[in-house]
């Protein structure tokens, strides 16, 4: 009785009476409980084992759950920080959630996720544009930019944008309407963007190079072929963001469709459906606006492509020197090699005298020079002899010399020529002057 009460302290509730109805057979579940209840006291066995809630209040029991659950969710929805531009150029900075920004604009939630780093898409008459960090979504009464988080960016969203929007800048699309101003100042912002990581690198490529290729430095530094590593990583990384650019603006022009779809206002505004059927083709002046930006790109490409071939051509240049580094190396081993070999022929005259063999010239004090004479010219007479033979099979053979004809012959063989020419055909030969020729 008391382990049961003690048990009774630490264990739960349900857990007591899952225990009793385990203790006892299936078909007395409720017998067993009433025995724990018993064991237990009759103050705890009531909450136990006691009758089951109506269903009804089990269900609103859920309904009170998926209630907080979805209040819960709401409240950790993302939350966008939006940029709005109107067409006067006038900006709002606010922030909304993304279910109540996607109802708004009327889109789904997949049209929002910015799955690529460069898209032009449109849904529902309206223009959404990733381009990496810049996302923005056109529609024919305003421009959204959401979550910014570059600092040029930021400069450029509130000095240089509401005055393109708003027709005070350089753009060439103000006649038309707002999608077109606001598609050209994005293009035209991205475009700058490239340009200017092609301006930054372009200058320290090209000195690396110099000072890589420079004949006055006999040996490669190791840090400019560091830096020069770098550079090359940033440049393909630019070429790599140029051709999706480029890729991304080719596939709306081979698609009039798309080119018919980002013309917003051509659809919601009557009278200029009615400009664009009496002569002015929206569409047209989109493929214009969209094929002058390609060649903007391909001229980046282009430049890109020139800087790559340059470090291809300076690597082919590095390569060769220390082919000719490591060719003059091997050189000096060869003629060191023979220099030993030379030494090691002629010593063997001394290892004769080294023995403990006694002969008549030990005495003879001229002999020690002579033989140490003879030993070092012939020695240098043999590597002599193998350097020239080293230098005649390291050379260059030499282009075959074409044998020229004597002047004589090939004036005699002009004068036969002239003869032939001018000599007159039989009637029934069927040669001509020109054959002869």
């Amino acid at each position: 009785m008391e382990r049961l009460r003690s048990l009774s302290r630490l264990l739960p509730r349900r857990t007591l009476c899952a225990l009793a109805q385990g203790l006892t057979p299936g078909a007395r579940p409720v017998a067993a409980c009433g025995r724990a209840a018993h064991i237990l006291g009759r103050s705890r066995a009531a909450p136990l084992c006691g009758p089951r809630r109506p269903p009804v209040a089990g269900e609103m029991h859920r309904f009170r759950t998926s209630d907080v659950s979805q209040a819960t969710l709401a409240s950790v929805a993302p939350v966008f920080t939006v940029t709005k531009f109107d067409k006067e150029g006038n900006v709002t900075s606010f922030e909304k959630k993304k279910t109540d920004l996607y109802q708004e604009l009327g889109l789904q939630a997949r049209d929002l996720r910015f799955q690529h780093v460069m898209s032009i898409t449109t849904r529902n008459n309206r223009i959404i544009m990733r381009m990496e960090y810049l996302k923005a979504v056109i529609t024919p009464e305003c421009l959204l930019i959401l979550d910014y988080r570059n600092l040029n960016l930021e400069q450029w969203l509130f000095r240089e944008l509401p005055s393109q929007l708003a027709g005070e800048g350089q753009l060439v699309t103000y006649p038309l309407p707002f999608e077109f101003r606001a598609i050209e100042a994005l293009l035209q912002y991205w475009i700058s963007t490239l340009q200017g990581k092609l301006s930054v690198l372009q200058p320290l490529i090209l000195e690396t190079l110099e000072a890589l290729v420079d004949p006055k430095h006999s040996s490669v530094d190791r840090s400019k072929l560091h830096i020069l590593l770098q550079n090359g990583k940033s440049l393909s990384e630019l070429e790599t963001d140029i051709k999706i650019f480029k890729e991304s603006i080719l596939e709306i022009l081979d698609e009039e469709e798309r080119l018919e779809e980002l013309c917003l206002t051509k659809w919601s505004d009557p009278q200029v459906f009615e400009k664009s059927s009496a002569g002015i083709d929206h569409a047209e002046e989109m493929e214009l606006l969209l094929e002058n930006y390609y060649r903007l790109a391909e001229d980046l490409s282009n430049a890109a492509r020139e800087l790559r071939a340059l470090i291809d051509d300076s690597q082919s240049i590095i390569f060769i020197n220390l082919d000719s580094h490591r060719n003059v190396m091997m050189r000096l081993n060869l003629q060191l090699t023979m220099g030993t070999f030379s030494l090691s022929l002629f010593g063997l005259m001394g290892v004769a005298f080294g023995m403990n063999l006694e002969s008549s010239l030990e005495e003879d004090h001229r002999v020690f020079w002579l033989i140490t004479g003879i030993m070092f010219m012939g020695s240098g007479l043999i590597w002599r002899r193998l350097l020239s033979f080293l230098g005649r099979q390291l050379e260059a053979p030499l282009p075959p010399v074409m044998a020229s004809l004597p002047k004589k012959t090939l004036q005699a063989d002009r004068s036969m020529e002239m003869k032939h020419s001018f000599r007159p055909d039989g009637p029934g030969s069927s040669r001509s002057v020109l054959t002869t020729r």
